[in-house]
C-alpha cells in the first residue's frame, strides 16, 4: 500500500512556486554571520530558533492628521524571559486562563469531549489549530455593539490538524491510517475540524468561559456551502459538477489571518489550501496543455501531486471526488468533474457571525492566493476603503484591494452586512506592490488596462475573472517584488501606516542559483547563516517587518515610501549584519507572523511561529510601541562573494526599539505557534490562540503520553486526557486595568 508519508513531504507552509523572473532589486548585500560562538563575531555565519508553552504561569524577567488613540501608552509590565517550559508565561500580574479548546461542544445536545481519539460530531465542536481570531460585542438584547466588555462572539479561524505521517494524529484513537485508502470515517472528522467557530463567550463574576448552549454558536467546514462573489462569479474558471453555473462552492480550507469590516462582518483568509488536492501524473495532456496548466503549477499543483491528507481515497461519494483537480470528465466546461475546484479555493471569505443562515461569501476581487489577514484602512466618510493583504509563501507578493464605493457612514451600522459586503468588496481595484531601493514604491494596478497583463506572453489573460482568479501570475506580469513569505498586516491607528510581517525566506542568497533563489534586496535585506545546533540556516532565517506609508491621496494612493521596522534577530547576533534592530534578550525574536494593532492602547503585538530559534525558546508574543516610517536611517549591508567581489545594498531602517518600545509579553507551549488576537473594547481581557502544542510529536506511540513533546493544555488543568490541544486563552490583568499599558 502506498503510504501518505510517502507520498507528501512538503512543508505547505513554506510553498514556493515562484519562478518568474521579476527583479528583487538591482542591490544587494553581503553574507556574513554568527551565533552562539559564530553569532558573537566569530567565523562564517549563524542565526536562532523558537518552541512553546502553559502550566499558566507568570514571570518577571502616516499622515500626521489621522487621529491619535486617546492617551499615551507605556508598556506598563516586566518582560518575560525566553522558556522552553510546557506552559504558557505572562507576565507578573496578569493571568491567562484556557476557555475554548480543540473538541469543546458548541450545543446542549453535543457530548462532552474525551480527547482519546474517539469523539466525533467535529461539525458542533471546535476545530483544530486555531488561529486568527476577531471579537463581535454582543448587547443584552442579542444585537452587535461597539461597547459590550462582557458579552460577545469569538469568531476563530481553524487552520489544519496536527499531523503526524501525514493523518490528523491526535484526533483518531489509534494515531490514524497513514496509507491509502484511508477511512471515510477519518477523513470526514478531519474535514469537519477545518474551517472555523463563531462560539459566545461571557464574564460571569469575573471569570471568562463560553457559552455551550448559545443560539449564536456555529461551525463552517470544509464542506460548507458557499456563495462565489465578485469577478469570478458565474466565470467559466469557477464552473464544477457540484456548480455548474460558477456560483456556489464548497468548504473553506486552512484559514489563518482574518479581518473585521467596519460594517461588522467577519473575513478570514484561506491560505495553504493547494495541498488539499491530487492531479493525475498525466493531467498535462488531458487538459490539452492548456492554460490552465500554467496556472496550476503557478499555484503548486504540478501533474503527480499528491495531496496532503488522501481526503480523494475515502470512496467513491462526491465529497471525497471533489479533492482530485485533474480533467477526468469529457464536458468542454468542467461541469462533470473537479477539474476547477481550485479555482474556488483561496480567497477572502466574508461571513455575518450574527446570522448564521446567510452563506458565506468568497469575495473574489480581494485576490486568489495565500491569503493571510485582511487590514482595513482608518474609514473616513466620502473616501474608498483600502484592503491590506499579503500572500504567504516563499517570494510572493504584498496587495491591496481598493473599494470603488466611497465610506458611508451609515453602513457602519447597516441592516444588511452582507449586501453591505457587496456593495464594498465586489466593485473595486487590485494592485500589487513593487518596493524601490530608494525607501519609494508603486502600487500596480491588476486590469486588462493594464499592458503588460494584457500583453503577458506567460499566460493569455482572458478578463478580469481571469486576473483575480489568477493574481499571482498577473503578479509576475508586472514586475511586482518578491518578498519573505508576506504573512499578516495592520493598520497603526495612530497614524494610518500599514505594518507587514515577512516571516522568513530560506531562499535568499548573495549569489542565487536556479529559479527560486534570489539575491537580496532593499526591502528584504538580509542574507546569513543562522546555526541551529549542527543545522545551517541559511537565507533570511529571522525574518523582518516592513512598514510602508501611503501617498496623499491615503488608501486610494497608487504611491507610497516605506522602511524596515524591525528584523527578527538573537540579541547576540552581529550588530552590523545580523541584529541590525540592537534587540536585547528581553526583545529579541525570530520568525514575526501575527501582528495586531490594539485599538484601545495602540499597542502593536507581534506573534511568532518560528522553527530557528526553537533550542532557544518557545515561540512568543511581544508588544511594541512603533514610530512612524523614516524615523530611522539609511543602512548599507556589505557581502563579499565568492570571487572576493563586494555585494552592497542600501535600505531604510527605521529607529532602534528601546527597553520601553518593545518588549516579550509571552511565551506559549513547546511545540505551539502564537497566532490570533482580539480584546474587548476596553482592552481589559484579550483573547489569543495557542496553536498545535505538541505538533513535533514524531513517531510517539499514540498511547504513550510520555512520548508526547508536549501535554498542554491538560496540564494547566483544562479538560480531560493528555493529548495536546489548540485552544483559545483570555488574558487579564489582576488589577482589572488594560493589557501591556
Amino acid at each position: 500500500m502506498k503510504k501518505l508519508s510517502d507520498a507528501v513531504t512538503i512543508d505547505f507552509n513554506d510553498e514556493n512556486s515562484n519562478t518568474s523572473s521579476n527583479p528583487t532589486f538591482d542591490s544587494v548585500l553581503a553574507a556574513r554571520l554568527s551565533r552562539r560562538g559564530l553569532l558573537r563575531g566569530g567565523m562564517g555565519t549563524v542565526g536562532t530558533a523558537l518552541l512553546g508553552s502553559f502550566a499558566v504561569t507568570a514571570c518577571g524577567g502616516g499622515d500626521d492628521n489621522v487621529a491619535a488613540v486617546p492617551g499615551e501608552t507605556l508598556l506598563g509590565f516586566t518582560a518575560v524571559g525566553k522558556s522552553l517550559a510546557d506552559a504558557v508565561i505572562v507576565p507578573a500580574g496578569y493571568t491567562a486562563s484556557v476557555i475554548y479548546a480543540l473538541g469543546d461542544p458548541l450545543t446542549a445536545t453535543t457530548p462532552a469531549f474525551k480527547n482519546d481519539g474517539t469523539d466525533v460530531d467535529y461539525e458542533n465542536r471546535a476545530g483544530d489549530h486555531h488561529d486568527g481570531m476577531e471579537w463581535f460585542g454582543l448587547s443584552s438584547d442579542g444585537r452587535l455593539s461597539t461597547s459590550s466588555t462582557d458579552r460577545g462572539l469569538l469568531a476563530v479561524n481553524h487552520e489544519a490538524t496536527t499531523d503526524e505521517k501525514l493523518s490528523s494524529f491526535f484526533m483518531h484513537a489509534n494515531g490514524g491510517t497513514t496509507t491509502l485508502p484511508r477511512p471515510a470515517s477519518e477523513i470526514d472528522k478531519e474535514v469537519a475540524a477545518h474551517g472555523i467557530s463563531v462560539v459566545e463567550v461571557r464574564k460571569t463574576a469575573g471569570k471568562w468561559a463560553t457559552v455551550q448552549s448559545s443560539a449564536f454558536n456555529f461551525r463552517l467546514t470544509g464542506l460548507s456551502e458557499m456563495e462565489v462573489a465578485g469577478p469570478a462569479r458565474g466565470n467559466a474558471l469557477m464552473v464544477t459538477k457540484f456548480s455548474p453555473t460558477g456560483t456556489r462552492t464548497r468548504g473553506t480550507l486552512n484559514n489563518c489571518g482574518t479581518g473585521k469590516t467596519p460594517w461588522g462582518t467577519f473575513l478570514t483568509g484561506e491560505e495553504n489550501w493547494f495541498g488539499y488536492f491530487t492531479r493525475s501524473s498525466t493531467d498535462d495532456a488531458a487538459r490539452g496543455n492548456d492554460k490552465s496548466v500554467t496556472s496550476l503549477n503557478r499555484y503548486g499543483r504540478n501533474q503527480g501531486a499528491a495531496s496532503r491528507h488522501g481526503w480523494e481515497s475515502g470512496g467513491t461519494e462526491d465529497k471525497y471526488a471533489r479533492w482530485i483537480n485533474s480533467k477526468l470528465g469529457t464536458s468542454a466546461n468542467g461541469s462533470d468533474d473537479y477539474r476547477n475546484e481550485m479555482n474556488g479555493m483561496g480567497y477572502i471569505v466574508e461571513i455575518d457571525v450574527l446570522d448564521k443562515s446567510k452563506l458565506a461569501k468568497k469575495r473574489t476581487f480581494l485576490g486568489r492566493f495565500a491569503h493571510e489577514s485582511a487590514a482595513f484602512s482608518t474609514p473616513v466618510v466620502g473616501q474608498p476603503l483600502a484592503v491590506y493583504m499579503g500572500d504567504d509563501a516563499r517570494n510572493e507578493y504584498v496587495y491591496k484591494y481598493v473599494s470603488s464605493a466611497l465610506w458611508s457612514a451609515a453602513d457602519a451600522n447597516p441592516t444588511d452586512r452582507m449586501a453591505t459586503g457587496d456593495k464594498y468588496l465586489d466593485n473595486g481595484k487590485l494592485y500589487v506592490a513593487k518596493y524601490n531601493a530608494d525607501g519609494s514604491g508603486q502600487w500596480i494596478e491588476l486590469s486588462m488596462a493594464n499592458p503588460l497583463i494584457a500583453n503577458y506572453a506567460g499566460y493569455k489573460f482572458a478578463d478580469q475573472a481571469d486576473i483575480v482568479v489568477n493574481a499571482r501570475i498577473a503578479g509576475d506580469a508586472v514586475g511586482a517584488t518578491k518578498m519573505d513569505r508576506p504573512e499578516w498586516g495592520g493598520v497603526n491607528p495612530a497614524n494610518g501606516e500599514i505594518y507587514q510581517t515577512l516571516t522568513n525566506n530560506s531562499n535568499r542568497r548573495v549569489e542565487p542559483s536556479g529559479s527560486t533563489q534570489l539575491a537580496p534586496d532593499a526591502s528584504n535585506p538580509r542574507v546569513y547563516t543562522d546555526m541551529k545546533g549542527s543545522t545551517a540556516q541559511p537565507g533570511n532565517p529571522n525574518g523582518h517587518l516592513l512598514r510602508m506609508k501611503e501617498g496623499s491621496a491615503g488608501g486610494a494612493a497608487t504611491s507610497f515610501t516605506w522602511d524596515i521596522y524591525l528584523f527578527g534577530a538573537e540579541a547576540g547576533a552581529d550588530k552590523g549584519m545580523v541584529n541590525i534592530s540592537n534587540l536585547t534578550a528581553d526583545q529579541d525574536f525570530s520568525s514575526p507572523d501575527g501582528l495586531v494593532f490594539s485599538p484601545s492602547t495602540g499597542i502593536c503585538w507581534i506573534q511568532t511561529d518560528d522553527g530557528a530559534y526553537t533550542d532557544v525558546t518557545n515561540n512568543m508574543m511581544l508588544a511594541a510601541i512603533p514610530g512612524r516610517v523614516g524615523d530611522g536611517g539609511k543602512k548599507t549591508l556589505s557581502y563579499t562573494k565568492a570571487d572576493g567581489s563586494k555585494l552592497d545594498v542600501a535600505t531604510d531602517v527605521g529607529k532602534a526599539p528601546t527597553p520601553s518600545t518593545l518588549k516579550r509579553f509571552l511565551v506559549g507551549p513547546v511545540g505551539s505557534e502564537i497566532t490570533g488576537l482580539c480584546e474587548t473594547p476596553d482592552g481589559k481581557a484579550m483573547f489569543i490562540n495557542i496553536q498545535h502544542p505538541g505538533e513535533n510529536t514524531a513517531n510517539a506511540n499514540i498511547g504513550d503520553p510520555a512520548k508526547y513533546t508536549s501535554q498542554w493544555p491538560s496540564n494547566a488543568g483544562y479538560g480531560p486526557g493528555k493529548r495536546p490541544r489548540s485552544a483559545t486563552i483570555v488574558i487579564t490583568k489582576n488589577d482589572g486595568g488594560r493589557i501591556g499599558s
